[in-house]
């Protein structure tokens, strides 16, 4: 509901007194019709409006009139009207047609192009029903999208509740706000903030609904407004039918079946995921586009993706990134560069090339469109000073550029782990000896090669220690990439120029706090014409040992970059909170407070992942050509949903309890593992942040838990994200039941912490990791040479007599880098429209004084986090993001500039 100045309420007004939607009779004499309206005016009267007018001191009209039927002279009393101004901020479409802008034109000039309703939230005393509306038409002003519109109002109206806008354009319009002011008194101004766009009457005749920015729990819900709060959400689920148009807002759920397109080529086709035991995976946005005709359960690709209109990307936003970056962008780069690359799609020839693609840089043609290229890719397509020649020129990550040799080295190899990119993934040691839990009959033994004696002779921390020793005093851990790849391996090897192994790692703590990679292990499972090939490798005393690690690492971290990139990022925060989107748009009423504290971290979300199903990982797409699991790229994310995904383990503090890297103390209090972990011990800042924050918000709208449980929309959100978005884990038990505010809180606090700090600490720093591609490569060209296969033979002698060739060798070639380091710049990137955590009020948090205070002490807490931060990052006692060479961890800062800067926690996963 609107917030009244208490001194003079604000009531609605009405359109030159037309007033709409009353059910009063006609009557054969005007002062009998006048008398009849007088008369139902002083009906709705009821003890609000008293005070109402007492507060207003509203004088009452009345006047005399005779009946000329029986001469009969009755007092009709006629009631105050209240003159009420309507100001609307707006904006057009951009690319309106010429035609339809000049239609519009001449509607604006004739002043029929919005037609405006104000809805009271009460009903009449009398029958229970809506008051009558009042309706005006809001007239463009000389001001650039600015519209007004007057009313006039009866002083018995009520508060407003909501405005209905029917858009007489001939195309959708953009309502940034909706002020309402009484008389000429500014004080009684009342804010509607929209931020939506408002559909044209031609394309859809219902009018849209804007509500108060008061927050109400659906039993609170004002009489005037409970048939709209359920017709909204109507409006929003839609009947499940047709394809949907761009200017819809209907949300709804499909599988993952738009990623192939068997049409155009066999070999995209591609399985369809969600809706099976096999293929396990949350659902997408549905678009109700037909039916390929070589797959039926695939759908067609055309056009782009659609999602609700309000989803899409602001004007702001579609400058600095879209599917034309991506697409458009890409697609005439890389031909542009594709002539200048000697032997192109083959490795680079030496580690000098690779240098040069952020020094010299390499030459571009003269051509048409390198200039808009530029515009879109700035910091990699750059024009030569005093020149007009362009140059593809990288800039040189910050690791490399403090140590050119970091990526080389055991420390970094292993600080990375924890204070890297994909710092989700390390687990503490429990158990030895290590075994698979794969079907030994299919993938062959299941014991591991690494020993206690390979381990224990490369363990150092003071005095010598046994295995046992180190799992008991927790300094063991793993990376385990066995399980999870080796039922892909002999796939992979299929696909031109690549190759898999499953992996396992075994890091040891120090006595500094740092880690010290001890053991790799890469398996090979059986075949029908093979038996199971391992070796565990570890930094030997001679140099072939010496380079056959770094070859093993080299080969880690690429499994490493590929779990990040499908599963650490695509999946747990892209794919698995569109789900939350659809649910809380379908079944929380704009007026319900719990979406409006989710709203913000929904923002982009949908149109950034329908972007992706467009052009990352689609058949053949930039993942598919880039990324060592080529066509089995999004089906392993599926893998890993079905074996791993858990909602509660997504809450940041129960994961690092799962993966053994913390321990909660009788208190309750989180204790690390490793004391220096900096993605855990800064997102723990971040999360407590934010559950305060949640617990602050649910306490001021839920008095009780019974009030919780009593919810209809929250529980029907939560019942349709479980069994329709997680449909293929509905059946889970450690699913959370929203019965208790502490529940509640701890629930949306999980949600908006994978849309925040979960997403910033695994995309932000995409480019400065990857940035240099040898640091994460995305693919593996070629086996370990002492790989025991046919024909291997070669390999080692090539191997033995240069190392360094045999690594370039299996490094991305050429273009597959170039490919990928742009992309990775692109998703690394800020945009100038950028929302970020504790920032920014929504306005509904600030019409409700408890919730103001509340978001101010979050924003506050934020900005105490940053200090925090960096004073870690200037402690030389902790090693792993302070020291010689080392780059600061900067992920989780709350705030940041536009660009790529590695820093920033973003409300929502907005790229």
């Amino acid at each position: 509901m609107i917030q009244m100045n208490m001194k003079q309420p604000l009531v609605l007004p009405a359109h030159r007194g037309n007033v709409i939607g009353s059910r009063l009779a006609s009557s054969p004499s005007p002062v009998a019709a006048a008398a009849a309206a007088a008369s139902r005016r002083r009906g709705v009267v009821s003890s609000p409006r008293s005070r109402l007018q007492r507060h207003m001191r509203l004088p009452r009209i009345s006047c005399s009139a005779t009946e000329e039927a029986s001469g009969a002279v009755s007092a009709v009393t006629v009631e105050k009207m209240l003159t009420v101004t309507a100001s609307v901020q707006a904006a057009p479409a951009i690319g309106q047609m010429y035609f339809q802008r000049a239609l519009d034109d001449a509607g604006d000039f004739f002043g029929k192009t919005l037609l405006m309703e104000l809805v009271s939230s009460e009903v009449d005393a009398k029958t229970g029903l809506e008051k009558p509306r009042v309706t005006a038409f809001a007239h463009k002003t000389l001001r650039e999208g600015h519209y007004e519109a007057e009313f006039k109002v009866p002083a018995s109206f009520g508060p407003v509740g909501a405005v209905l806008l029917e858009n007489e354009h001939h195309k959708e319009i953009f309502i940034r706000e909706i002020k309402l002011v009484t008389g000429s008194d500014s004080s009684t101004a009342v804010t509607f903030g929209c931020n939506s766009w408002v559909h044209s009457k031609f394309d859809n005749p219902e009018k849209r609904i804007f509500f108060t920015l008061k927050s109400y729990l659906p039993s609170d819900t004002p009489k005037g407004l409970e048939d709209l709060r359920k017709k909204d959400l109507q409006a929003l689920r839609g009947d499940g039918h047709g394809e949907r148009k761009a200017s819809e807002r209907v949300y709804d759920y499909d599988v993952y079946n738009d990623l192939g397109d068997p049409d155009k080529n066999p070999a995209h086709q591609r399985p369809v995921l969600g809706g099976s035991k096999r293929y396990p995976y949350p659902r997408r946005c549905r678009t109700g586009r037909p039916r390929t005709r070589k797959d039926p359960e695939a759908e067609v690709r055309h056009g782009h993706n659609y999602v609700p209109r309000d989803e899409q990307f602001s004007e702001v936003k579609q400058l600095t990134f879209g599917a034309t970056t991506l697409r458009s962008g890409l697609h005439a780069l890389l031909p542009a560069i594709r002539p200048m690359l000697i032997k192109r799609e083959l490795r680079f020839p030496h580690f000098p090339a690779i240098d040069d693609l952020y020094s010299d840089g390499i030459p571009l043609p003269a051509q048409t469109g390198l200039g808009a290229i530029r515009s879109i890719v700035p910091r990699v397509v750059k024009l030569v000073e005093d020149t007009t020649e362009h140059v593809l020129r990288f800039e040189l990550p910050d690791m490399i550029e403090r140590d050119r040799f970091s990526w080389f080295k055991d420390e970094e190899f292993a600080r990375q782990t924890i204070a890297g990119l994909n710092p989700l993934c390390i687990q503490l040691l429990t158990e030895f000896p290590i075994r698979s839990k794969l079907d030994r009959e299919v993938y062959g033994p299941a014991e591991s090669a690494i020993t206690k004696e390979i381990l224990e002779k490369h363990m150092s921390g003071g005095a010598a220690m046994t295995v046992e020793q180190a799992l008991a005093a927790k300094r063991l851990f793993i990376l385990d990439y066995h399980d999870v790849f080796l039922p892909y391996v002999h796939r992979v090897r299929e696909l031109p120029d690549t190759t898999l192994y499953g992996s396992r790692t075994v890091f040891f703590l120090t006595d500094l706090g740092t880690l010290m990679p001890l053991a790799i292990e890469l398996v090979r499972p059986k075949s029908p014409t093979q038996p199971q090939w391992k070796r565990v490798f570890t930094h030997g005393p001679d140099a072939t040992d010496a380079w056959l690690w770094k070859l093993a690492k080299a080969h880690v971290v690429t499994h490493d970059t590929g779990y990040h990139q499908l599963v650490s990022h695509w999946l747990r925060t892209h794919c698995c909170v569109e789900p939350y989107i659809i649910a809380a748009n379908r079944q929380l009423s704009r007026l319900h407070p719990v979406y409006r504290l989710l709203h913000p971290h929904f923002r982009y979300t949908m149109e950034i992942n329908a972007l992706a199903r467009e052009a990352l990982i689609n058949a053949d797409g930039i993942i598919e050509e880039s990324f060592w699991p080529g066509r089995y790229a999004v089906e392993l994310s599926s893998a890993a949903y079905g074996a791993t995904w858990q909602f509660d383990t997504e809450a940041l503090p129960n994961d690092l309890v799962k993966r053994g890297l913390a321990v909660r103390r009788d208190d309750g209090e989180l204790e690390l593992t490793i004391k220096d972990y900096p993605y855990a011990h800064d997102g723990l800042m971040v999360w407590n942040t934010i559950r305060q924050w949640a617990a602050d918000y649910v306490n001021v709208y839920y008095k009780s838990d019974e009030a919780v449980a009593a919810d209809p929309e929250l529980k029907a959100f939560w019942d349709e994200v479980r069994n329709v978005g997680h449909g293929d884990k509905k059946d889970e038990p450690w699913w959370p039941v929203l019965d208790t505010r502490d529940s509640l809180a701890e629930t949306l606090t999980t949600i908006m912490w994978v849309t925040s700090g979960h997403h910033s600490a695994v995309n932000f720093g995409q480019y400065h990791f990857g940035g240099y591609f040898p640091n994460r490569p995305t693919t593996i060209r070629k086996s370990m040479p002492v790989e025991e296969e046919a024909g291997r033979d070669e390999e080692m002698k090539k191997f033995l007599k240069q190392p360094e060739t045999t690594l370039l060798d299996m490094l991305p070639t050429q273009m597959q880098a170039i490919r990928v380091m742009t992309t990775l710049d692109i998703l690394s990137s800020h945009s100038p429209d950028e929302e970020y955590m504790g920032e920014l009020a929504e306005p509904s948090w600030l019409e409700e004084p408890m919730v103001k205070a509340a978001f101010e002490k979050f924003g506050g807490r934020m900005k105490e986090i940053e200090g925090f931060i960096d004073e870690c990052n200037n402690n030389p006692e902790l090693r792993n993001r302070c020291g010689a060479g080392i780059v600061p961890y900067e992920l989780l800062k709350p705030f940041s500039k536009p660009g790529v800067t590695g820093r920033g926690i973003p409300n929502s996963i907005s790229i």
